[in-house]
């Protein structure tokens, strides 16, 4: 997706209705709808484009399970997708249904066009279908000799007239793109599992069926009533159809795509098949095909039947819609699989946003109130904080690589790198003892360089948290648009001068997970009681870690070189801790009440040094010392004998 580009096309897989969407649909749409709103942002001329696939014969068995004609059946199913995705906001331009009449137009115009050009020929297919994949294998690619190898169900032997698409005609064609492309398939090692895959042989591709006729018809020139295409050929035209290939062509001019997205499942028909038929028809291949991995929840595959899917609309409700989308693109690197829990969604929310983001903006407001009337002037920042501007603006200049290249967590990473900046800037020029002393000017500046990182920051979040950002720029006086993205971003000027608004806080703390169950609709009011009954009784055994969970925790000795006094606090002292790292940690401890500054200096205490830092009354603590306490009061936990500082304990 490159930034000289003025059309950028970015896709969804179009969705199969075989069932509600879950997280991982939600995961796929959310990455692309931060794409599109970031491209839009920048200035490029946008189309998002997402769905649902409807035809083939495990939607035809699933209506009829139910009653429902297959049309029925789909448009129930499609709704909701459509609907979940405007609950989230999600800023797509079209949403295709393979049932769409265009669609089918443009489907049938594909395969005339291939047929005429000999691509496809008629023969006769025999081989192992799996329905709920709809594909076929060979019997070597066979689990036991009856069982799919992808998903485990057993395959049937279907013998009947089909099309073929020379599959095998497009091997060469297809490793050359590979190989000309370095970043046609991401991440890069999804790529090599393709590769290998295409230089094993392609075999044509049976692209029609008769035995069931939920889906699209040939063409009528191919005088062929009894068959239908391929569930795969009818979906993967959708990219095209959708700009209007084969009817209109009215938005073709944002072809080829730049990021299809998929998850790791799809690759193959979208990595192999889908190029193969884009060269057939002579159109040109995608610049980015991009397949994400699958999200377990608590360690555990999801499962009807374990009743722990993770429904994202309830997540969403009881967290925040920001909150989650934020937690899809920072928890885990594109291409991983990841794991979704709330404890690890609350500490985020905590953390990274309550802690990092929403606090500094506290900060702003509050220092710019107290001392300016909450008037801020940007006239001073580059005389007194030259270095500061230097080192953020040296950490965004890279930043948009990331988000196309699909390296969205470490996008995020960097953004939080300079909100660390702002929040270092503070407590290293202490803005309340400028005031004191009389240099405002250097106090301005130093808000005003609060105020700028967080303006930047802003832009460069509001893909990723478009509601919680629009408050933020609210409170600064800013906007959202590309002329202050040029301004800020591209061009790495400051603000105008500005007046502070306060607002709301926006992340507050959670203390307690929200739900019981998040996933789902599926689970009964019995079975969530059962599980409240187990959750007591192994409360005892959920408290026992591993070996390996204990050695999580990095504990060293520490060496107390400094302690001073927290001033207004009846509990704080702030030490400088030797752990032979070559610099000293600074850590708050709660002990002032039992310890005295000056008895600590000199002696030994036991650090748990890999705690994530924190912030204590404005002040950042790098580790917890560790103590022990009773009726009879609190000791903290020293070695018997006095060691090297930074010594680990074990």
């Amino acid at each position: 997706m490159e930034e000289s580009c003025k059309n950028v096309y970015i896709t969804t897989p179009i969705y199969y209705v075989n069932d509600v969407a879950h997280i991982g649909h939600a995961y796929t749409t959310i990455i692309a709808d931060m794409l599109a709103r970031y491209s839009r942002l920048t200035g490029l001329n946008t189309f998002l484009l997402t769905g649902t696939d409807e035809h083939g014969q495990k939607i035809a068995q699933s209506a009829e399970l139910r009653g429902k004609t297959p049309k029925e059946y789909a448009d129930e199913i499609s709704g909701k997708f459509r609907k979940l995705w405007d609950d989230f906001d999600i800023t797509y331009d079209k949403f295709i249904r393979t049932t769409d009449v265009e669609h089918k137009l443009g489907v049938q115009k594909a395969f005339e066009t291939m047929y005429n050009k000999g691509d496809i020929y008629k023969g006769e297919y025999e081989g192992y279908y799996c329905v709920s994949c709809e594909t076929f294998f060979t019997e070597k690619q066979l689990v036991d000799e009856q069982f799919c190898p992808d998903c485990g169900r057993p395959t049937s032997i279907v013998k009947e007239e089909s099309y073929f698409f020379k599959l095998s005609k497009y091997e060469d064609k297809l490793i050359k793109w590979y190989e000309e492309n370095e970043d046609c398939i991401l991440p890069r090692s999804k790529k090599n599992e393709i590769v290998n895959f295409v230089k094993g042989g392609l075999r044509d591709l049976s692209i029609s069926r008769t035995s069931f006729d939920w889906g699209v018809k040939l063409p009528e020139s191919m005088n062929e009533p009894r068959h239908v295409m391929y569930v795969w050929l009818d979906a993967l035209m959708n990219y095209i159809t959708a700009l209007g290939y084969g009817t209109d062509d009215a938005n073709m001019k944002f072809w080829p795509a730049n990021v299809h997205l998929v998850g790791k499942d799809i690759l193959r028909f979208h990595a192999i098949y889908w190029p193969a038929f884009l060269m057939s028809l002579e159109l040109p291949l995608p610049t980015h095909i991009a397949a994400h991995g699958w999200w377990t929840r608590d360690g555990e595959k999801m499962s009807k039947s374990k009743g722990n899917v993770v429904d994202p609309k309830v997540v969403a409700d009881a967290y925040g819609l920001d909150a989650f989308r934020y937690f899809m693109l920072r928890e885990v690197p594109f291409g991983q699989d990841g794991d979704f829990s709330q404890k690890a969604l609350i500490d985020r929310i905590n953390s990274d946003l309550g802690n990092d983001l929403g606090n500094l903006l506290n900060r702003i407001s509050g220092m710019s109130g107290k001392y300016f009337d909450y008037k801020v002037s940007s006239k001073d920042v580059e005389k007194f904080h030259a270095k500061e501007l230097e080192e953020v603006n040296a950490v965004l200049e890279n930043v948009e690589a990331y988000i196309f290249n699909m390296q969205i967590n470490k996008y995020l990473e960097d953004i939080w790198k300079v909100l660390t900046i702002a929040n270092k800037a503070i407590n290293d020029y202490e803005p309340w003892n400028l005031m004191k002393d009389g240099k405002t000017d250097e106090a301005m500046a130093l808000v005003a360089l609060i105020t700028n990182i967080m303006a930047k920051v802003a832009l460069l979040l509001d893909s990723v948290m478009p509601d919680k950002i629009g408050k933020i720029a609210t409170s600064l006086g800013m906007k959202i648009d590309t002329v202050t993205y040029n301004s800020l971003i591209k061009n790495k000027n400051l603000l105008e001068d500005t007046v502070i608004t306060k607002v709301d806080q926006l992340f507050p703390r959670i203390e307690e997970v929200l739900l019981e169950q998040p996933a789902s609709s599926d689970i009964t009011k019995t079975e969530c009681e059962s599980k409240k009954e187990d959750k007591t009784q192994t409360v005892e055994d959920d408290n026992l870690i591993t070996i390996d969970q204990f050695f999580q925790t990095t504990l060293k000795i520490g060496t107390i070189v400094e302690a001073v006094e927290v001033p207004k606090s009846a509990k704080l002292l702030r030490l400088q801790v030797d752990l032979g790292e070559g610099r000293n940690r600074q850590i708050l401890a709660g002990i002032k009440e039992y310890y005295s500054a000056e008895e600590l200096v000199g002696t030994q205490a036991c650090v748990v040094a890999n705690l994530k830092p924190a912030k204590l009354m404005g002040m950042l603590s790098e580790g917890m010392l560790m103590a022990a306490r009773d009726e009879n009061g609190l000791s903290l936990i020293r070695p018997q004998a006095s060691k090297k500082a930074g010594t680990k304990i074990s």
